[in-house]
C-alpha cells in the first residue's frame, strides 16, 4: 500500500516520509522519486537505523582508521521467535526481507557507499518457523568494486546470535549489539613484520611446528547510549525539519533506498518460494 498512497500524497504536493519498505520494486521507487521532483516536494523513508547509536558508533570507529581497511562486514538481525500474521504472507509482500530487511540491507549498502555497481553475489531464502509462506530466513551477500564483502543474515531460527554488527578490518575487529560494543586491534609499529621463513620450522624433537606469536593488541569496550527508537527517531525528524527549513541534506535519500529495494527485488527473483495462500 505504500506506493499508491505515497504517490497520491506527492501529487497533492505534500512532503512525504513513507514507512519502510519504500515500495514493492525499483520501478515504483523511481516513479515516486520522479513524482516528488515534478511536484517540488520532499520524499524520504523512515529508516532511522541509518543513524541508530550502535551504528553511528561503529562508523565512528571505522572512520578513525583503527581497524585498518574494512574487509568484511557481518550484519545479523536474528532471533528465535515465530509469527503468524499478515506479514508472513507473500501475497501481502510479507517476509523477513521486506519487513526487517530494509534495516540491515540499508546498513550493508551504506558500507558499499550505495554503489551503482552493488552486486548480490549470493542469496538464499527459506520459510522455517512462520505459519505463512513468506521467508523468515535470509542470507544475502553483497559487494561492489573496491568495497568490502557484506554478509547479511536475517533469521528467526537463530537462538544464539550474539551480535548485530561485526566489522573485520586489516588491523582489528569491531563487534556490537544494539546496546554494547567491543573491539580489538593492533597499532602500527608495535608488532614488527616477521621475515618470511621458506623452510620447515622444527621443534626440539625435529617435529614440524607452526609459527606462532602473541600479538601486542588493544581492546576497548563500552555501552551504546540511546537506541533506534529514541535518539535515531528524533534525529530523523530533526533532519527532515532542517531539510525543509534550511536545505540540509537528507540522511535517508530516496535514491539510495531505491537501490536497496532493487536488491530486495533481486533476492526474491533468485529465490522464488512456493505460494500456499
Amino acid at each position: 500500500m505504500h506506493y499508491p498512497i505515497t504517490k497520491d500524497c506527492l501529487q497533492h504536493k505534500l512532503n512525504v516520509m513513507v514507512e519502510k519498505p519504500m515500495a514493492r520494486n525499483r520501478y515504483e521507487c523511481d516513479d515516486l522519486i520522479k513524482t516528488a521532483k515534478d511536484n517540488g516536494v520532499m520524499l524520504t523513508v523512515f529508516q532511522q537505523t541509518m543513524i541508530a547509536p550502535f551504528y553511528t558508533k561503529a562508523k565512528e570507529v571505522v572512520e578513525s582508521g583503527v581497524l585498518g581497511e574494512v574487509q568484511i562486514v557481518n550484519i545479523h538481525y536474528s532471533g528465535f521467535a515465530r509469527r503468524w500474521d499478515w506479514q508472513t504472507l507473500q501475497k501481502k509482500m510479507g517476509g523477513s526481507v521486506y519487513n526487517t530487511g530494509p534495516h540491515p540491507i540499508g546498513l550493508g549498502m551504506d558500507f558499499l557507499g550505495f554503489s551503482d555497481e552493488t552486486q548480490v553475489v549470493y542469496s538464499k531464502l527459506a520459510c522455517a518457523m512462520t505459519s505463512g509462506d513468506a521467508d523468515d530466513i535470509a542470507k544475502i551477500i553483497l559487494t561492489a568494486p573496491g568495497k568490502p564483502v557484506v554478509d547479511i543474515e536475517i533469521n528467526s531460527s537463530d537462538a544464539f546470535s550474539d551480535y548485530n554488527l561485526k566489522i573485520i578490518g586489516s588491523k582489528g575487529t569491531y563487534k556490537t549489539t544494539t546496546t554494547a560494543y567491543k573491539y580489538k586491534y593492533i597499532v602500527d609499529g608495535e608488532n614488527p613484520e616477521m621475515p618470511v621463513v621458506e623452510e620447515f620450522i622444527y621443534g626440539e624433537g625435529r617435529e614440524p611446528i607452526y609459527c606462532s606469536e602473541k600479538l601486542v593488541a588493544h581492546e576497548e569496550a563500552g555501552e551504546v547510549k540511546g537506541s533506534a527508537f529514541d535518539v535515531a527517531v528524533s534525529g530523523i525528524y530533526e533532519n527532515i525539519y532542517n531539510h525543509l527549513t534550511k536545505g540540509e541534506e537528507l540522511i535517508v535519500k530516496p535514491e539510495n533506498i531505491a537501490k536497496l529495494i532493487g536488491v530486495i527485488e533481486t533476492v526474491h527473483a533468485q529465490n522464488p518460494l512456493p505460494r500456499k495462500f
